[in-house]
């Protein structure tokens, strides 16, 4: 049965008449999936692995869109564990008096805590904000080539709507007439939806995703969908390349390179991201943004390009610690149109957070073997011992990462298998060795056993990994050294990565903390305990420079 399995995989390319499949086809195919049979057994299966192009074809008959869920759901949660049904309590520092700055272009560098006190005040209403946002759009556009659609019109009614409830004294929060980008494999009904690719440039999906309507419902107001790296993967997509505001010879890292960008670039207050692996923490590190990765399970996907159904996650790119955590709060929770999901409390309550009194562990393996960034990394140490904290060297469990990772090769795979087997993957702009095509044709030769046994594995790697954060609250470690980012991403935690300096060449540095599955709230909570302590996110790129 083995052997069928791993041989239906490897033909699964090939529309041949069922006769075309030899013994000598098998003997060859062998060399691939690394075993050995005898003549006898080749013969003897060989039926099956001829019979299995029929079923190949039956089941591509059957029509299977992107939006379609496998009915095998990925649970992040180890075994034993619990938790807490308590209600979610949102106790956020904010700002009580904030003055206008003197310039606009100092206004579009305010955080998302600074502008509500704004816009709640009377001192600025959303439209002008929204007004002034649309002309840095289209003077920086060009430049930064971080947008794929402006969604002008949209934005300015949800703006004046957004006023005349504030007027009427129906504030719905503090996101209520805040300009936001949203990344370009969220659906918004009536624009295009591109997910950076050639293929799908022209694509109008006729629905909201669940975030869109959550953040339309908390108030916010979308300006533009951000560009990603071509389904996901890096900052090329068929309108360019996404620049580093700090640094335009730069790409802005991927994949939510748009979201990142815009930010940094002061196009618009926050952005959602999404990250599959270091989609949110890559391009964040690049353009000195601050971005929470939330736990699997926590936002609701419906509506979002799935590129990996275990392992993508969406989560806010902002300029602060506290941004994300308003962002978050709008967006969490439940969603009947997403089975993934867990009904849980999101606590926040910084105030109450003491550095001393909790369990800070670090990466100690990671820090010793940093090199060009060892300063920095250093640095958050020292930062976190002078709030009181004390700190716990940790290690990881070791396993072989990559080989659980060929889950995504194959789940990418699937998700776009027709793009592989109709010929659009011509179409796309990356065509090398590291990219798409090439991985999505790749990816068809991994046996379904295996993406099995790495499945097993990755439930080996959950258990594994729970032993360690029952010795810490959070964690901290480099952002991409290590294995801390591949390793998360597989396990399902939530993260936060945000600037800790800039290099010698003015571009942002950052560090990374790690939390506790569903416990977004403490990790927020210190995450801004250091970001207070640093002034870092309150730096901005002169894109007129």
């Amino acid at each position: 049965m083995k052997a069928i399995l791993l041989l239906c995989i490897l033909f699964s390319l090939t529309i041949f008449a069922q006769d075309s499949i030899t013994v000598r086809d098998i003997r060859s195919a062998e060399k691939l999936i690394g075993l050995t049979f005898t003549d006898a057994k080749r013969e003897s299966l060989l039926g099956d692995v001829q019979g299995q192009l029929k079923r190949y074809q039956e089941l591509r008959a059957v029509p299977l869109p992107n939006s379609v869920v496998p009915a095998i759901l990925f649970n992040p949660i180890p075994f034993g564990m619990t938790f807490e049904k308590k209600r979610s309590i949102f106790l956020p520092e904010g700002k009580k008096n904030v003055a206008l700055p003197k310039t606009s272009d100092e206004l579009a560098f305010y955080s998302i805590s600074e502008l509500s006190v704004l816009i709640r005040s009377h001192k600025i209403t959303s439209e002008q904000l929204t007004k002034l946002y649309l002309e840095r759009i289209n003077k920086y556009r060009p430049l930064l080539q971080c947008i794929v659609t402006v969604t002008d019109s949209l934005a300015l009614a949800q703006a004046r709507r957004a006023d005349k409830e504030i007027a009427a004294g129906k504030y719905r929060g503090p996101l209520h007439g805040i300009p936001y980008g949203a990344k370009d494999l969220l659906s918004v009904k009536e624009y295009p939806t591109t997910w950076g690719s050639v293929p799908f440039k022209d694509q109008v999906i006729d629905k909201d995703a669940t975030v869109i309507r959550k953040l339309e419902k908390a108030g916010a107001v979308l300006i533009a969908k951000t560009a990603m790296g071509e389904l996901a993967w890096g900052d090329v997509w068929f309108g360019g390349k996404s620049k580093n505001p700090w640094d335009t010879t730069q790409g802005s890292s991927g994949s939510s390179a748009g979201s990142a960008s815009g930010t940094a670039g002061g196009l618009f207050a926050f952005a959602i991201g999404s990250e599959t692996y270091g989609s949110i923490v890559s391009p964040s590190t690049r353009c000195g943004t601050t971005g929470l990765r939330p736990t699997y399970g926590r936002v609701s996907r419906y509506g979002a390009m799935a590129l990996s159904w275990s392992m993508d996650k969406l989560g806010p790119i902002c300029r602060s610690v506290e941004d994300c955590a308003l962002v978050f709060n709008a967006i969490y929770g439940p969603d009947e149109k997403d089975q993934t999901l867990s009904d849980l409390p999101f606590s926040y309550e910084p105030k109450k957070t003491e550095l001393k009194k909790l369990r800070i562990g670090y990466l100690k393996s990671d820090f010793d073997s940093s090199t060009d960034g060892k300063i920095f990394n250093d640095s958050v140490l020292a930062v976190l011992k002078n709030l009181g904290a004390t700190l716990i060297p940790i290690e990881l469990p070791s396993f072989p990462l990559s080989a659980i990772d060929i889950m995504l090769d194959a789940e990418s795979a699937a998700a776009f298998d027709e793009v592989t087997r109709n010929g659009q993957d011509d179409m796309m702009i990356r065509q090398i060795k590291n990219a798409w095509p090439n991985a999505f044709r790749a990816s068809r030769f991994i046996p379904a056993v295996e993406y099995i046994q790495a499945s097993r594995a990755r439930q080996l790697l959950i258990q594994e990994m729970q032993k360690v954060m029952t010795t810490v609250d959070v964690y901290v470690g480099p952002s991409e050294e290590g294995n801390s980012l591949l390793l998360t991403n597989l396990t399902g935690h939530p993260c936060v990565v945000l600037p800790c300096g800039f290099d010698a060449q003015g571009h942002p540095v950052s560090i990374t903390f790690t939390g506790n599955l569903f416990d977004e709230g403490l990790l927020l909570s210190v995450a801004k305990k250091y970001q207070d302590a640093t002034s870092y996110h309150l730096k901005h790129p002169s894109l007129s420079k």
